[in-house]
Order: C-alpha cells, then sequence, then structure tokens
C-alpha cells in the first residue's frame, strides 16, 4: 500500500529482527512499504530483517534502539524520516516474556516487563502520536493471555493489559487526525519468546485448545497486522484477539 503511486508508506517496526515483528517487516516489505526495522542488542539479526524486506519488494533499515528510552526511540523517528521522509505506520511489537507464579517472582522481573512491555509502549505511542502523518496506524501487540489467564504469565498479562488500555485511550485522543489505533493479541504463537523452555507436550496441549488445531505461525498474525495497517480504515480503538478461536 502506497501513500501514491510514487511514495511508499513509511512503517516503524519494533521488535523487528525476531519472531511476530521480523515476519511483520517482511510481509509489510510484500506491500511495498519502506520499513525501519528496530532491534534491541541482535544487529545482526536486525541487518537480516531488513535485508528480508528488501527480497520482498519493500525498502528498509536496520535501526537500534531501546524502546522504554525516550531519547532512543526519538532518535528512531528522526532515523526513519530521514532515510524515507515521514513515517505511516508504527508497529509495537518488542517485548519479553519471563515466566514464574505470582508468589514466586522476583520483583526485578516484573519491573523488566513493565520497563519494555508498558513504558516501552508506551515511549513508542508518545512518539507515534507525535510524528505519524494522516492516514497512518498505530498498532500495539498485546496478547490473548489477558483473557486466557494461564498460571505463570501474572507479569506478562498484566503489562500486556495496560497497552490494551493505552490502545483505546489513545484512539479517543487522537479524534480528528486520521490516525487509527489498534492492538493485535495472538495466542501461542511459534516464536522463539513462546516456544523457550516449554515442552512438546504442553505445546500440543495448547495447540489442542484451538479448533483449527494447531499454534499459529508468526506470519498468521503478521497478515492481521498488515490488514490493520493498511486497509482497515474503520477498525479503531480495538483489541483483535488473533488465536484460531481458542477463546
Amino acid at each position: 500500500m502506497t501513500t501514491d503511486h510514487n511514495t511508499p508508506r513509511v512503517a516503524i517496526v519494533t521488535g523487528g529482527s525476531r519472531g511476530i515483528g521480523r515476519q511483520t517487516a517482511a510481509r509489510l516489505g510484500r506491500e511495498g512499504y519502506a520499513v525501519a526495522v528496530t532491534y534491541g542488542g541482535a544487529k545482526d539479526e536486525g541487518e537480516q530483517a531488513a535485508a528480508e524486506v528488501v527480497a520482498a519488494g519493500g525498502q528498509a533499515i536496520a535501526v537500534q534502539a531501546d524502546v522504554a528510552d525516550e531519547a532512543s526511540v526519538a532518535a528512531l523517528f528522526d532515523e526513519a524520516e530521514r532515510a524515507f521522509g515521514g513515517v505511516d505506520v508504527v508497529v509495537n511489537s518488542a517485548g519479553i516474556m519471563r515466566l514464574a507464579p505470582l508468589a514466586e517472582l522476583d520483583l526485578a522481573e516484573l519491573d523488566a516487563h513493565l520497563r519494555t512491555n508498558v513504558r516501552g509502549a508506551f515511549v513508542v505511542d508518545q512518539q507515534a502520536v507525535r510524528r505519524v502523518r494522516s492516514g497512518g496506524a498505530i498498532i500495539n501487540v498485546t496478547s490473548s493471555l489477558t483473557r486466557f489467564a494461564r498460571p505463570g504469565y501474572s507479569a506478562y498479562a498484566a503489562s500486556k493489559g495496560a497497552v490494551e488500555a493505552i490502545t483505546l485511550i489513545l484512539a479517543r485522543e487522537l479524534r480528528g487526525r486520521d490516525i487509527t489505533v489498534n492492538a493485535v493479541a495472538p495466542g501461542p504463537t511459534a516464536t522463539a519468546l513462546f516456544l523457550d523452555g516449554k515442552p512438546q507436550e504442553l505445546i500440543d496441549r495448547m495447540a489442542a485448545e484451538v479448533p483449527l488445531e494447531r499454534i499459529a505461525e508468526p506470519s498468521d498474525i503478521a497478515d492481521v497486522i498488515a490488514f490493520l495497517a493498511g486497509p482497515a480504515r474503520w477498525i479503531n480503538g480495538q483489541t483483535l484477539y488473533a488465536n484460531g478461536g481458542a477463546i
């Protein structure tokens, strides 16, 4: 999708070096977007993800940023604007997930969730509000765990519930700007973040809960994000639960 016949729409994808973010960047590349692929510490993976966007037919740069640091995120947006002339879409997919029962969770882990998943989303959204052009879209990646309520996920689900609240409020605050704000809440998805440390028996049990009888691939979620980024102009202030019908 392009802003006109010659100028591509421009997207920033945080967490773009891995998992859902990486698949989303490539998916937008297939739509002809110019993408700023954002990575935290894995420079090689960020550059590989950017190369995949180009191979898919888009334009891309890889940019390092700490999503919870205001100066770093402002520099990210500056770099995207220098490279491509502006920003139309922001996909907030950077996040962490560390599991433990609430009674046993180290509070430092809670603080880490709040810093990356909540403050990070807030800081990126704040810059997006200031920079995204009319006709644009802001898409936050949350989680169906806010509804699944599985034991061990209290810190992660709480952080994602906060992002869902931010999403609706921000959509209302942007009245008159012609910018949509939505969240996508994946269910179990075959990313390194999700699969790490889980036995196959548990993964199979989660897959069996889904009417489609599998867990999602990152590309399944990327398709939903691409829909919200482009043609879905009448969806606004919503959380779309992309989990194959598990809830």
